[in-house]
């Protein structure tokens, strides 16, 4: 089912905000382990420009599937370049589900202080804002956690496997593009992204508001 243009807007602010936030999760964190690189190339930053693809936006806002810049890092930096290379790779998602439970958090203080000060209209569209940018990154959050390459999940199963960067990986990788449009094509992303995501979103609904 299509989004309208009214739909496209009330999501933009969480799609933004998830990959913004996702990436400079990942830069900060490899910052302080020991890996300059993200700072060199500018992307310990929350400014959203200097993270998200034009085309992987574009994409995301038409065909629901994109990606946003991904963050440089030189594992031979780290101390613990499998540990570190783990950690960095969980920062993005764990950070997707901290801004979730930070817009559910907007929402109650919405219930809370702003139910009778703002008229109806204004008060709806801003919790449906906050509701979508919720969900969204929980999508992202689960979605950069396959274990498909260059996504999160991949690198986090191959550095446990002892085999990052193997010959193993990067035939993975050739095929990943493939492996996605497959699971899209044939709504299989839908029981493996959507379902979970809807269960996650109720628990964080239930605990939060």
């Amino acid at each position: 089912m299509g989004f309208s243009l009214i739909d496209t807007l009330y999501l933009l602010p969480g799609i933004i905000i998830g990959l913004t936030f996702h990436e400079f999760a990942h830069a900060q964190v490899a910052v302080l382990l020991g890996d300059n690189t993200p700072r060199l190339e500018g992307r310990t930053s929350l400014n959203p420009i200097v993270h998200i693809d034009i085309i992987g936006f574009i994409l995301l806002l038409i065909a629901h599937f994109g990606w946003a810049k991904p963050v440089h890092i030189n594992p031979a930096n780290f101390k613990n370049p499998k540990r570190d290379d783990i950690l960095v790779s969980l920062a993005g998602p764990t950070m997707n589900i901290i801004m979730a439970c930070i817009f559910f958090i907007l929402i109650k203080i919405m219930y809370l202080f702003f139910t009778n000060v703002l008229d109806f209209s204004t008060f709806s569209i801003l919790v449906s804002i906050f509701a979508n940018a919720a969900y969204i990154n929980i999508i992202l959050c689960l979605f950069n956690l396959l274990p498909l390459p260059p996504l999160d999940g991949s690198h986090i199963v191959f550095s446990l496997a002892g085999k990052l960067y193997s010959e193993s990986y990067f035939k993975l990788a050739r095929m990943s593009m493939i492996i996605l449009i497959v699971l899209i094509l044939t709504r299989a992303l839908n029981v493996i992204i959507f379902g979970p995501a809807s269960a996650i979103y109720g628990l964080l609904q239930s605990i939060i508001l």
